[in-house]
């Protein structure tokens, strides 16, 4: 199959259909209007041409055009089949695509409800984060749970706990940005003298008992410390803590993690949190295996703080992308009337004029 010809095939497919096919090839493929989505699918072409094309030929099989036979029968004197009372063309429901449920549609009032800053209660613990600070007294811990469960506090009970035994905590992130933080949000908890910082543009109080660096800056003072050159204490140290840990399997950065869990000393936990690792029971396993004590994972998928999807129109336009609140599991999902109706008008603000 040509260029052309595919591009003839994308261009006669709806835009749902197109969508269908870029779910996993096109980035936020749900932002382009049709004209972009064959440009960008055509793009793709170059990376996996044969899955392209199998996935374009099965669609079009599953949705053939209605047949003749299949349409109704007209009456003598009537309208044709699509044709109104006033002569104007209505959509067949073919057409149309799937009906819609009968359950109406989420309005905007309950997609937005509940969002903005709640209320100041008390802190009680989940049970998780009690296991992963009772764990950390005797083994590694990788805390591997969503975004927003507050893997945070279990970062900061345990550096509280560590500081209060007289040891040394290195918290390490990817990112000096990120490193910048939470110094000044550690600095504001443990008090200023507490809390030092190491990254390649800054070095505040290096002698703090929680030192805050990047993973890079903490694998070579790990490889100074090898050489016998070193000027950060690590015999005290009591307690690493590696933020985005996910980092590990970053085709580039990815070796500066496993380099610094190797080399991290023996005497010192480590508490590995991420929000994305994809397999966490084995990177468990093989800290446990290359390490002087055992490594226990604490994870779950529950979300405390619900993930919602919404499309906001260039022209300032806010509607859920979804017909339910939240975002619905599996294949399949219908879309909201609202933002099928802005999806159609950007389309049509975008495409090309015939």
């Amino acid at each position: 199959m040509t260029t052309d010809e595919l591009e003839k095939l994308l261009t006669k497919l709806p835009v749902s259909q197109l969508h269908m096919l870029a779910r996993g090839r096109i980035h936020r493929h749900f932002r382009l209007g049709k004209r972009r989505l064959v440009e960008a699918l055509l793009g793709h072409v170059s990376v996996n041409r044969g899955g392209l094309e199998s996935d374009l030929q099965a669609l079009i099989q599953q949705s053939p055009p209605p047949s003749q036979e299949s349409r109704p029968r007209q009456k003598p004197g009537s309208a044709p089949a699509g044709v109104g009372r006033a002569g104007n063309k209505q959509r067949a429901p073919s057409e149309a695509g799937h009906a819609e449920p009968a359950v109406p549609a989420s309005d905007l009032s309950a997609f937005l409800d509940g969002i903005g800053v709640p209320p100041p209660q008390p802190l009680v613990p989940d049970a998780w984060q009690e296991e992963a600070l009772g764990h950390l007294a005797t083994t590694d811990v990788i805390v591997s749970v969503p975004t927003g469960s507050g893997k945070t506090y279990v970062a900061i009970e345990a550096a509280k706990r560590a500081i209060e035994a007289d040891r040394t905590v290195i918290y390490t992130s990817p990112l000096k940005a990120l490193s910048n933080t939470k110094f000044t949000e550690l600095s504001k908890l443990f008090g200023a003298d507490q809390v030092g910082i190491l990254t390649g543009d800054r070095r505040d109080n290096p002698h703090a008992p929680l030192l805050i660096m990047t993973t890079e800056i903490l694998r070579n003072l790990l490889y100074d410390a090898a050489s016998g050159e070193i000027d950060v204490r690590l015999d005290t140290l009591g307690l690493v803590i590696m933020d985005e840990s996910q980092y590990i399997a970053d085709p580039e950065r990815g070796v500066v993690w496993e380099e610094t869990i190797i080399f991290c000393p023996a005497q010192a936990r480590l508490l590995l949190l991420s929000a994305s690792i994809g397999n966490p029971q084995e990177i468990a396993a093989w800290l446990t295996s290359i390490r002087p004590t055992p490594c226990h994972l604490v994870q779950h998928h529950r979300r405390s703080v619900p993930l919602r999807a919404g499309y906001l129109h260039p022209n300032g336009k806010l509607a859920p992308l979804f017909r339910s609140v939240g975002i619905p599991h599996g294949h399949g999902a219908l879309l909201h009337p609202e933002t099928k109706r802005l999806f159609a008008q950007y389309e049509d603000a975008t495409l090309p004029s015939r």
